[in-house]
């Protein structure tokens, strides 16, 4: 999870109950849990997605360009004022995904929404070079606090070969009111029941056990967006409200 900068291939697929099962049934023989799955149970992760006012890269993102940017601030859990948190920069080409991330406390993250001012806090290694990149993006589109989104997540690597990765997600919940991270986890469920999300992560090609897998069970990539998923669920109830 400390991982400040990289660049993967990122595939997302919708599984049902029997497909999770079958892909768990078999996964311990290519991939290890990650350390955070203790016990085998999901980790929880919350995020608040910055946006304009206008909801603008939200927007742009479902048109489906080449390339396209998220800015957001992540925790693990819901976490304390002074805990660590991470102020990422997520940007898309084509289907390769280069985050670039950075250290914060929470209070100092809040604070740099309200004030733009960038914090400085001794206690915390922050990666300057990417607060700067991000800096600017948040000067550029003035952007604010838009959106939470919140799941629990089991997590797999290739054993001997961390360049390939699985996250499995459900329970994933979002809201447009109370956006903060030391704020319980609830909201507006995103998936149907019985429905899960899975990322195929990957600097270069997946293995053959897991195409096989994907064959076997006719299992296809979708284009299924979190943010993406929230922000067409906000028009619909936006727009039964109006009509």
């Amino acid at each position: 999870m400390a991982i400040e900068v990289f660049n993967r291939m990122e595939i997302k697929y919708l599984l049902t109950d029997e497909d999770k099962d079958a892909l768990l049934a078999i996964i311990g023989n290519y991939m290890d849990s990650d350390p955070y799955n203790i016990g085998g149970k999901p980790y929880s992760i919350s995020n608040i997605y910055l946006d304009t006012t206008s909801d603008e890269l939200i927007r742009k993102s479902l048109e489906k360009p080449e390339f396209k940017e998220k800015i957001r601030l992540r925790s693990y859990g819901t976490v304390p004022l002074n805990s660590t948190v991470f102020l990422e920069s997520k940007k898309k080409y084509d289907s390769t995904v280069n985050k670039r991330r950075t250290n914060l406390k929470l209070c100092d993250a809040y604070k740099y929404f309200e004030t733009g001012i960038v914090p400085e806090n001794p206690e915390i290694k922050m990666n300057h070079q990417v607060m700067k990149e991000i800096d600017y993006v948040m000067n550029f589109y003035k952007l604010q606090p838009r959106v939470f989104i919140s799941y629990d997540r089991l997590a797999f690597f290739e054993k001997n070969n961390s360049d390939f990765r699985l996250t499995i997600d459900k329970n994933i919940q979002t809201r447009r009111e109370d956006l903060r991270l030391d704020s319980p986890a609830y909201g507006t469920q995103l998936l149907k029941p019985g429905q899960w999300l899975m990322e195929a992560k990957a600097f270069k090609a997946f293995p053959l056990w897991f195409v096989r897998f994907l064959s076997n069970h006719k299992i296809f990539s979708t284009s299924f967006s979190k943010y993406g998923a929230e922000y067409k669920l906000y028009l619909k109830k936006k727009d039964g409200k109006e009509s």
